[in-house]
């Protein structure tokens, strides 16, 4: 991030606040619990008014199925709909929307599993190789197994190898990666915002070690709504997101596809009734985004989680998970991205998270989801969004100062 002069990082943290206290009035179940700091975004994200009014005014007004009538409310969900597939490829900085597709689904694991097995299983042949994170979330490992074994029951065998991690920070080893790819490697799985450590995976780096030839799926859940994400600049193949972390209705979600390397993705089967009330609030809640700007929203949770993790290194019985360059706020590497995951070196995690409960707080205290190489022990996630506030931050760290 770029450093601001002191005064003027000051005027600029001024203005955020301000910023932050007119959006948390937009989320009517944030202002309606002020006793109650809501701090599990990374989950499900809370929905401001705009969406839930959009919602409202669709199904008072237009509800009906997509593509089966003539009547003008079936035409304007059809409408609705493909508007909000242009929507989608304009938020995500498409590099060609002509060319590139949308597809709903119900969410991140939903439409990564779609990718591997309506798209992936049918381009691999026997010796092909892809690269799978087992250390990020499950959702980004499971399915190309998947895809690998019901192609290996067919007589088709595929080599997965393993993304390789930086041990110091966490991030992909790249120069390591490089080394992985032979002729034969087709796919690579990859995630922009890691779900336990919060740090962005620069992801933009991939192509350069993978080459041009291979397709790249990522897995962006904690970035859409967090932070501008661009198509163009990551030069991927495939982006796949959750609706409900990015303001949205529960259900939501997309596909976003290049159509570049391999056959365009399609989903196979007959697709059925899409979530029409779903799909608007997705559109409604990227309106918003747009609105609240992106790179405000990712200056406020970066600055927020800096504050955290700042306050944290100083308690000597924490433990925070992750790249422990990145603790301070005038940290020299990246920032975290609204996450921190952390341990009480004697309080077990998922007490830590009912004790952080009776104070108000509500965090996420488990395994995380994590995948098989990854951090498996129980810890508390911390996960900020824009309407979360430094007063909540500090009033956090009061408490487990209190636990110290």
């Amino acid at each position: 991030m770029t450093r601001l002069p002191s005064d003027a990082a000051d005027a600029a943290k001024e203005d955020l606040a301000a910023w932050n206290s007119a959006l948390r009035a937009q989320f009517p179940i944030v202002a309606g619990h002020p006793g109650l700091a809501y701090l599990d975004s990374a989950a499900t994200a809370q929905k401001p008014q705009a969406v839930l009014d959009a919602v409202q005014e669709y199904l008072t007004t237009s509800n009906a199925n997509a593509g089966r009538g003539t009547y003008p409310w079936a035409n304007r969900t059809t409408s609705l709909i493909e508007e909000t597939r242009g929507r989608v490829k304009t938020f995500l900085d498409d590099p060609d929307p002509g060319t590139s597709a949308v597809h709903f689904v119900s969410g991140t694991t939903e439409g990564l599993r779609r990718v591997a097995l309506d798209w992936l299983a049918h381009e691999l042949r026997s010796g092909d190789e892809i690269i799978v994170p087992f250390a990020d979330h499950e959702a980004n490992a499971s399915p190309w197994l998947e895809a690998v074994e019901s192609l290996a029951r067919q007589g088709t065998h595929v080599i997965v190898r393993e993304m390789p991690y930086q041990s110091s920070s966490g991030d992909y080893d790249t120069e390591e990666l490089a080394a992985l790819v032979s002729s034969r490697t087709r796919f690579v799985a990859v995630t922009h915002v890691h779900h336990v450590y919060g740090g962005d995976m620069n992801v933009h780096r991939i192509r350069r070690a993978v080459g041009p030839d291979v397709a790249i799926c990522v897995d962006a859940a904690q970035s859409v709504g967090h932070l501008p994400v661009s198509m163009k600049a990551l030069d991927v193949d495939f982006a796949v997101f959750s609706g409900h972390k990015a303001l949205a209705l529960p259900g939501s979600g997309a596909i976003w596809s290049r159509g570049v390397r391999g056959a365009p993705f399609a989903p196979r089967g007959w697709s059925g009734t899409p979530n029409t009330v779903g799909i608007v609030s997705l559109g409604a809640a990227l309106d918003w985004l747009d609105r609240a700007g992106l790179e405000r929203i990712e200056r406020w949770t970066v600055e927020l989680t800096a504050r955290l993790t700042d306050g944290l290194r100083t308690l000597a019985p924490y433990e925070v998970v992750g790249c422990q360059l990145s603790l301070a706020e005038g940290s020299s590497v990246q920032q975290r991205h609204g996450i921190v995951t952390f341990r009480h070196r004697d309080i077990d995690s998922v007490d830590l998270g009912f004790i952080l409960f009776s104070h108000g707080f509500m965090v996420r205290a488990d395994g995380l989801c994590q995948g098989r190489a990854g951090e498996n022990r129980s810890s508390v996630r911390v996960s900020l969004h824009a309407y979360n506030s430094r007063h909540e931050v500090d009033r956090l760290l009061e408490v487990l100062a209190e636990l110290s």
